[in-house]
């Protein structure tokens, strides 16, 4: 198996710290991106810390990749709740993480808590991975909204789970036939959030297999677009299986 990966995180045009992280492992098949909680330095140390424990620990856990994920996912959320229990300046903290682990041959497992997202770009097509844990999305469910309905809803940056606010999460896990030539794709809201879907794909169908321009202009983008939160893209290329 060969992959190609590249990632970048911008603070954007209105915010004064990035609250994102992101982690690349190519060696061990493992990517993830996490958009940090609670304003100030806690979502800067929540994120951090789910991205460090998801990578420090990861080569202990036994089982198949989508056990070996959610197990990573479970564990991560349990040192950034103690962390955050432990330290009143913490108090509060929680962060936003998706994650993907490809073992040799694949699948792909994807697991995600809250609102960052992941995408498989295949044959000039981009398409979604996961749903977000938000209230925008228990609206989109529940009601059947149109686009203006959409753009009004008052809520759209309320999420309804993130890693670090409770003792235990539920990440929802899943998997995904691959094949050589595949783009994974993983990204905090300030990406999606400020670009349609249909303009992510067009800047990868533009791009090809060129992921480190591409990745970049899915940042540059996002802030030429107002660049109003952290911007965090990660890119994988799947070079062979």
């Amino acid at each position: 198996m060969r992959l190609a990966a590249i990632g970048a995180s911008d603070v954007g045009l209105k915010r004064r710290h990035n609250e994102d992280a992101f982690l690349i492992m190519p060696e061990a098949g493992l990517f993830a991106v996490a958009d940090g909680l609670g304003g100030h330095a806690s979502g800067e140390v929540a994120s951090r810390m789910a991205v460090e424990h998801l990578a420090g620990g990861f080569g202990a856990i036994g089982g198949s990749p989508e056990e070996r994920l959610r197990s990573a996912v479970q564990s991560a959320n349990q040192a950034v709740f103690a962390r955050g229990s432990a330290d009143p300046h913490l108090s509060g903290m929680g962060t936003t993480l998706v994650a993907v682990h490809l073992a040799d041959g694949g699948p792909l497992a994807v697991a995600h808590v809250g609102d960052s997202r992941a995408y498989l770009f295949r044959e000039g097509r981009l398409s979604r991975l996961t749903e977000d844990h938000s209230l925008l999305q228990d609206f989109i469910r529940q009601s059947n909204p149109t686009p203006e309905e959409i753009d009004a809803y008052p809520h759209k940056n309320v999420i309804v789970r993130a890693l670090g606010m409770k003792e235990t999460v539920e990440a929802d896990v899943g998997l995904v036939q691959v094949r050589e030539g595949d783009l994974v794709l993983l990204c905090s809201d300030g990406l999606f959030g400020m670009l349609p879907d249909q303009q992510m794909g067009g800047i990868l169908r533009q791009e090809g297999s060129e992921i480190l321009r591409a990745n970049q202009l899915l940042v540059d983008a996002a802030n030429q677009a107002g660049g109003s939160d952290n911007v965090t893209s990660v890119l994988v290329e799947i070079v062979e299986l």
